[in-house]
Order: structure tokens, then sequence, then C-alpha cells
């Protein structure tokens, strides 16, 4: 049976206090305004619904398909196992529209959870909690964290192991989110061998997307969609080759071996073992984890 190899002790901060910060008429005083925060749930990606300057998944059927085409014919060469991997999903002509409809779901499927363990047998709603890792904010300004239903010391005591479940955990666990770990913000050891526990039951159970054979995880349709733009500059003459790091950057890692991956070898680590890095923090990665060379 593979092990988690990998031990992390993130400090992280819990604000008890962000899910006020909306911009709700006048300051508490002369320096305390209320602000609107948007919150990226730390190691977890569901498929999307609407991307920048593209809007909708399904935009980009006929571009996705064409990039499986440049791939089959050679006209745009990748690694050749990432081009086995990615072009059955992308030749069907409906890559876009499979990934908005999946990211539809998974809005449902939060909602629902949003509704169910928000609300108190009362009827009352409940307050959120909110803990950030050792990063506290993304390159889009947004808080990244792991939510919860806020509970009291007694209610605590009194509720099963499963009801303290982060949202984040539990849209794993119904197979409508992908793992998405990037390193420094790990979690815990505990809480990391539970959520590729869970991650793993969701990928062989083939919960939510991953009943999908032909489903693309959300960052590799980012990834797709950025490939595709960088080849049609290649084939227009804009630029003399295609830069690795302008369509798939993250190192990744197997958190049961502690092997590291160039970034367009990702598919060589089962999605539920996978942690990423950004190529300026794998030193420090292969330092702190004790990484070693994938193969």
């Amino acid at each position: 049976m593979e092990t988690v190899n990998i031990f992390w002790d993130p400090a992280g901060i819990t604000l008890d206090q962000t899910y006020k910060k909306a911009h709700a008429g006048t300051p508490a005083d002369g320096d305390t305004p209320y602000v609107k925060m948007s919150i990226r749930m730390l190691s977890i990606d569901t498929p999307e619904t609407n991307y920048p300057t593209i809007g909708k998944p399904s935009n980009t059927d006929e571009e996705l398909q064409e990039l499986a085409e440049w791939l089959k014919n050679g006209t745009i060469k990748i690694d050749s196992g990432l081009a086995a991997h990615l072009i059955p999903k992308l030749e069907t002509g409906t890559a876009g529209t499979l990934q908005q409809s999946h990211g539809e779901k998974a809005k449902i499927a939060f909602n629902h959870l949003l509704e169910t363990r928000l609300t108190r047998p009362s009827g009352r709603k409940r307050q959120l909690f909110i803990r950030t890792a050792d990063q506290p904010f993304d390159s889009y300004g947004r808080l990244l964290a792991y939510l919860s239903p806020s509970y009291s010391t007694q209610e605590l005591s009194e509720i099963s192991f499963e009801d303290r479940f982060t949202f984040n955990l539990n849209m794993v666990d119904n197979g409508w989110a992908a793992t998405l770990i990037i390193y420094p913000s790990i979690p815990k050891h505990f809480d990391l061998t539970l959520m590729r526990e869970k991650a793993r039951d969701a990928v062989i159970g083939k919960k939510g997307v991953w009943a999908d054979e032909l489903m693309l995880t959300g960052y590799e349709w980012r990834m797709c969609v950025k490939l595709h733009k960088q080849a049609k500059r290649l084939l227009a003459g804009s630029v003399k080759y295609i830069k690795q790091e302008d369509w798939v950057a993250r190192y990744c890692l197997d958190m049961t071996t502690r092997k590291i991956y160039y970034p367009d070898r990702y598919y060589q680590v089962d999605p539920y073992n996978r942690i990423f890095a950004w190529d300026y923090d794998v030193r420090a990665a292969v330092a702190d984890l004790n990484l070693m060379s994938g193969e």
C-alpha cells in the first residue's frame, strides 16, 4: 500500500472574521473599511465555467480539436506521452463544452454543501471558519484558504469526524474537484494523507467528474488553452519556438515516492498523488521535502 512520504507543517493563520469583509456602507471607524474578498479554496481545482478573455469554455471546442490535430500530425511537438494522454480528450470537438458542463455541476454540488452544512437545526446560518496556509494570496489577489462551517467547542465535541471536513475536502471526496496542492501551501501530514485517500477513492470509484474518461481537469484544460494560443503564434510566424513555461510551468512531484518530474510529465503521476511546485520554488521544494529526480 502506497503511503504519503511528504511531511509538512505549515504555520497558517486563522481568520475568524474574514466572512465579514464585504463593502457594506459606513466603515467601523476611520481606518477600518469593510471590503468584499474572493476566496480561492486551497489544494483543489474544479472544472471552469468561465475564463478571462475567453468566457465560456465551450467557446474553445474548435480550438482544442484543432490542437489535437496538430499534436497528432506532428505540427506541434510536445512530450509524446503527454500528447497521447491529451489527444483523445481534445479530438472530440467538445472538450470545452464538457469542461463547462462539469464546471456547472461542480458549482451545484458546492452550493448544496454550503446550504446543508451552514444551516443550523434551527434554520439559522452558521459562519464560515477560514484558515490560510503559508501563502495567503494568489496572483489574482484572492485569499487562499481552507473553509469549513464554524462550530462551537461543544459542537466539535459532539459531531462526527466527517462533519469536521473542510469544504475543500468535501469537493474532493464527492469527485467534483481534483486535488491541486502547490508547494509551499501543503497541508500537514495527516490532512495531506486524508485528502490523498479521498482523492484516490474518488478517482478509482469514478465519482463526479472522474466518471467521464474524456474529462480534462481544470488545470489541464487551462494548459491546453494556453498551448493552443502559443501554437497559433508559432504557426503564424510570430515566435520561433514555444516556451514551455508559457503553457505548462509547474513541476510535479509524487507524494508517495518523493520523485519530481518536469512540468510536461505530470501525467506520469497519478492525479491523487500530485503535488505541484512553480519553477522558482523547485530548489526549495527539493531541499525541504527531500525530493529525487523522476524518470
